[in-house]
């Protein structure tokens, strides 16, 4: 099961980034291809059913199963950059973090009114940032069609907070 798999390519680093968390490295499933591709198939399996015009992919991690699934899709991949990394003409988002802000952009020509935006990153830890792109995806005329994730952070409730947005949550491996 894909579960599993996922589980047992992720590697734990303590203390990271700060002392106490215990960081979900995704970065040895990038050195398995073959899991690289069953991560895509069953994301596109699992979204099926799923209405996506556009794949949106969150900075940075966000980037690498997010273009692949838009690919396995045929449909365009939008990235959702840290403020000053997109040359043209953006629209900016500003959230809270757990200490400050974070502000998030996007090109104002990336989401076409009325498509339909499947939002990807590769963990949903509190879903602050999913959900400043959520609003940034509305604010361009965008429909939130759903998200994935490869890992979910269960204990920190950030389904719970994207749940009202849109119920249509893809999480392949649960902590």
């Amino acid at each position: 099961m894909i579960t599993q798999q996922i589980k047992a390519a992720i590697r734990d680093i303590p203390d990271f980034p700060k002392p106490g968390i215990i960081f979900k490295d995704i970065t040895p499933i990038l050195k398995d291809p073959a899991l690289c591709e069953r991560i895509v198939d069953v994301f596109a399996m699992k979204l099926a059913d799923t209405k996506i015009d556009v794949v949106a992919g969150v900075e940075s991690r966000g980037f690498l199963f997010g273009l692949m699934l838009a690919i396995r899709l045929g449909v365009p991949f939008v990235p959702v950059r840290k403020a000053g990394k997109l040359p043209h003409t953006v629209k900016q988002k500003v959230y809270e973090l757990e200490y400050g802000t974070a502000t998030i952009e996007m090109h104002v020509d990336a989401i076409q009114p009325g498509q339909h935006v499947l939002i990807h990153d590769d963990l949903l830890a509190t879903g602050g940032t999913v959900t400043a792109a959520s609003e940034l995806i509305h604010e361009l005329g965008g429909i939130v069609s759903g998200f994935s994730f490869v890992v979910g952070l269960g204990f920190l409730g950030g389904k719970e907070k994207i749940t009202p947005i849109n119920d249509n949550i893809v999480v392949l491996a649960e902590y």
